[in-house]
């Protein structure tokens, strides 16, 4: 009789457990987060909104508008030569005196005084002006305008590095919290595994080393979400202090990564060679060292000044001998050329040296524009690669789970063992975690080409 209880009693508990069970998976996957719903704290930070911030509060981009400014500031005719200079000048000069005079002719009777106040002061006003400096001025006021858009394109560089970086971040801390969420799903259902062998463990249909291998698993699962939830906080911190913000604040993202497969290598190609600002800047920097030969050139060339001015002197001279007062009003004009002739044969070193710095400056150009047009060709084979993976990571996601449903079944009937489930599960959070870090390649190898080819800031920045 007692047999016959424990046996009729079996049956119900596993027949209850078989109604029980067999969407176990679907339970645990439903009660998996997604990213738009998985509960976080603080408010939501876009990528548009993480982008104005970082662009707004970065340091090197402040440091880099800062140097524009100063450089637009000196460009400016007068800081070129093209303007006079005007100077007032004016000085003036005494002292108090006593004296005593005796005369050697004795026919004036000596002389002697005390206090005596002689003051002589100047005033004038000059104007210098180069007439002619060898065409220097018009080379320097050039470069000067060179120097302006060197300016705006190394802040430009910036600007689209540090949008680069923050989209690059932004959506790192999607992965983590992609990869969160996929490994809550596998706790889940490692927890539904956890109480189905110890139901079975209970009831004697599995044996113990069952229900100890599920509590084994079920703990390297939890271990392995508390890793990722460091991970996440990790991306987090990262992202908050490229923002300049505190590094503990707390913030919450619902994008998803999505990766556009439409890019072109020729479109992205001819943007580079008309946008890119690092090869800009190499071009305007050959620009500026061509320049830099016409100043040495006019250095050869003769050197016309101008100088004018009016000077106005007084004298009060309370000696009794000599003037006593005196008022002179001037007058002044000084022309001057020089030309020149031998200076140790420096000017003609300065020259060559000039003319080797426009060869350095052609080969820095030809190497910038190479190493820019290799990074983009490989940058989009490795988009190219990232999009056939992630293509085909898709498929296997959506295989392996339907693998893990199956293997489930097997399981809790008793067809298969706890190893061969464990292998099919393992296998399911791998295809997940490569799906979601084909997902992320290929939006960083996206993003590193609307970088290069100086778009980025049109499709990230809206």
């Amino acid at each position: 009789m007692k047999l016959s209880s424990w046996i009729f009693f079996t049956c119900i508990s596993f027949s209850a457990l078989a109604q029980q069970t067999p969407n176990a998976i679907q339970r645990a996957q439903q009660r998996t987060f997604t990213v738009a719903t998985i509960p976080q704290p603080g408010e939501v930070l876009t990528l548009q909104q993480a982008i104005a911030q970082s662009i707004e509060k970065n340091y090197q981009i402040q440091i880099n508008r800062s140097q524009e400014d100063i450089a637009r500031n000196n460009f400016t005719k007068g800081n070129a030569g093209y303007l006079p200079v005007l100077t007032f000048n004016g000085n003036s000069n005494g002292g108090i005196q006593n004296f005593r005079q005796t005369f050697i002719d004795n026919i004036r009777p000596p002389q002697e005084a005390h206090g005596i106040f002689n003051r002589t002061s100047n005033l004038g006003v000059n104007l210098n002006y180069t007439v002619f400096n060898g065409y220097a001025r018009s080379t320097l006021y050039n470069q000067l305008d060179q120097l302006v858009k060197i300016g705006t394109v190394n802040t430009r560089a910036n600007v689209e590095a540090t949008v680069a970086s923050i989209a690059t971040s932004y959506y790192d801390v999607v992965r983590q919290l992609q990869r969160l969420i996929a490994f809550s799903q596998a706790l889940d259902i490692s927890r539904e595994r956890l109480e189905l062998a110890r139901a079975n463990y209970e009831v004697g249909t599995r044996s113990k080393v069952d229900f100890l291998s599920a509590q084994v698993d079920y703990n390297t699962d939890s271990a392995a979400l508390i890793s990722q939830e460091q991970a996440l906080r990790n991306a987090k911190t990262l992202l908050n202090s490229q923002l300049i913000r505190d590094p503990q604040a707390e913030f919450a993202v619902r994008d998803t990564i999505i990766v556009r497969p439409t890019l072109q290598l020729e479109s992205l190609q001819q943007s580079l060679s008309t946008n890119n600002p690092l090869l800009a800047a190499a071009v305007l920097n050959r620009t500026i060292a061509d320049l830099n030969v016409r100043l040495a050139n006019a250095a050869q060339l003769p050197l016309v000044s101008a100088t004018t001015g009016y000077n106005y002197q007084f004298q009060d001279n309370q000696g009794g001998f000599g003037v006593a007062t005196g008022r002179t009003g001037a007058l002044t004009y000084n022309i001057t050329a020089t030309i020149p002739i031998f200076n140790g044969y420096n000017l003609k070193r300065q020259i060559q040296n000039a003319r080797v710095n426009t060869i350095i400056a052609q080969n820095q150009e030809s190497n910038q524009r190479l190493q820019l047009q290799l990074a983009l060709v490989q940058t989009y084979q490795a988009y190219q690669t990232s999009i056939r993976l992630l293509n085909l990571e898709v498929q296997n996601n959506l295989l392996a789970n339907q693998n893990v449903d199956i293997a489930y079944d097997r399981y809790r009937i008793g067809n298969s063992t706890f190893v061969e489930f464990r292998d099919v599960q393992r296998n399911a959070i791998n295809a997940q975690t490569r799906l979601i870090e084909a997902e992320f390649n290929a939006k960083a190898a996206e993003i590193e080409l609307l970088r290069l080819s100086s778009t980025i800031t049109q499709e990230l920045g809206q």
